[in-house]
């Protein structure tokens, strides 16, 4: 496969063969790796949620590394120079705006340009089980949504690249060589537990169930635990109400934590167990609602109304949660989009539903 090839990998941290890491497999097996790409939170996963992750080299292997976060977000041209191959292995948790899907748009995009066979190592999406949320208005697009899909799309990172292909979401689709290798014995309604937390503050399964709903958050006054031991497991504003209480504080992967310093009261989510977390099958809305309301702050509850729409893809999420809207009005309004979408969905998909 790899023979005689010069190849380019992007990886990070979690990218490991029976807990040896892909870089170091593929260079004892002869394979000519020139170059390494890394996303968010860098090659060894401890850089922050949106801090700057800039060119260097690896120390374990001396390769040089280039970043894929940051002011540039596609392989440059002269990354690609004498590249044969890219191989693509990066652990997603199936949400839209978790950014490693974001970062494999552009290098389909940059292979495609330059002639550049890419293979993706497909994975298990934790959160492949369901599909729910507001399919993104392209108006809304960012790195935290580049594709019309919804918050919670029930696709493996391959099945996605496959439609990004095939929906000819990227420049010059036609032209891109793309395989998957596919994984053995991943059925997408059995729970998907990970050994290597994808990302600093992902760091169980727990955290990962939790993440689709929680992650709106960021756009808006309240903590989701970031500085704290169990990061995604709970949420907490000063000003909620409550007996459980947690002080965000700086550390890796946190270094400035929203209410850093500062104790907040809210919610414990770690007592819900696992298995109803993912037989739940559903963009958990009621954290969202309960934190809004409870706080009474109007429009100002949203610290950030701009990144929330990037979030949810929408502005329509922010005006009905203002308005007061039902959740199950909330939800009909996403119904013929996500019907259209399973339509599309339907057509890439690489193992069987159930």
């Amino acid at each position: 496969m790899t023979t005689g090839r010069s190849v380019g990998l992007v990886a990070n941290h979690a990218s490991l063969v029976y807990g040896v890491h892909l870089a170091d497999t593929l260079l004892r097996r002869g394979v000519s790796l020139k170059v390494l790409f890394t996303p968010e939170h860098g090659f060894r996963g401890l850089a922050d949620a949106g801090e700057t992750v800039v060119d260097s080299v690896d120390e374990s292997t001396g390769l040089p590394l280039r970043s894929l976060y940051g002011k540039n977000k596609k392989p440059s041209s002269g990354d690609l120079n004498n590249l044969d191959l890219m191989i693509f292995d990066l652990q997603d948790v199936g949400t839209r705006f978790y950014t490693y899907i974001s970062t494999l748009h552009y290098v389909m995009e940059a292979c495609a340009r330059h002639g550049i066979k890419l293979i993706v190592l497909d994975r298990p999406n934790p959160n492949g089980h369901y599909i729910d949320g507001p399919v993104l208005d392209p108006s809304f697009k960012s790195f935290v949504g580049l594709h019309p899909i919804p918050v919670v799309y029930g696709m493996t990172i391959g099945e996605l690249a496959r439609m990004i292909q095939g929906e000819c979401w990227i420049e010059q689709c036609d032209k891109l060589e793309l395989q998957v290798l596919k994984c053995r014995n991943y059925r997408r309604n059995e729970l998907v537990s990970l050994s290597t937390p994808p990302s600093p503050n992902l760091r169980d399964d727990r955290a990962i169930l939790l993440y689709p709903g929680l992650c709106f958050f960021e756009g808006t006054v309240v903590s989701v635990a970031r500085g704290t031991s169990f990061p995604f497991h709970a949420y907490g504003h000063p000003k909620l109400k409550g007996p459980f209480s947690f002080r965000p504080l700086p550390m890796p992967g946190a270094k400035n934590p929203p209410w850093n310093g500062t104790l907040c009261y809210g919610t414990d989510l770690s007592v819900h167990p696992i298995e109803s977390l993912f037989t739940k099958a559903q963009l958990d809305l009621s954290y969202l609602f309960q934190a809004y309301h409870e706080l009474s702050m109007g429009a100002s509850f949203f610290s950030n109304p701009n990144f929330f729409d990037r979030l949810a893809g929408t502005d329509a999420l922010r005006s009905q949660v203002e308005s007061k809207a039902t959740e199950e009005a909330i939800r009909e309004s996403w119904k013929d989009e996500l019907n259209a979408f399973k339509i599309i969905r339907s057509k890439y998909l690489l193992y069987p539903e159930k």
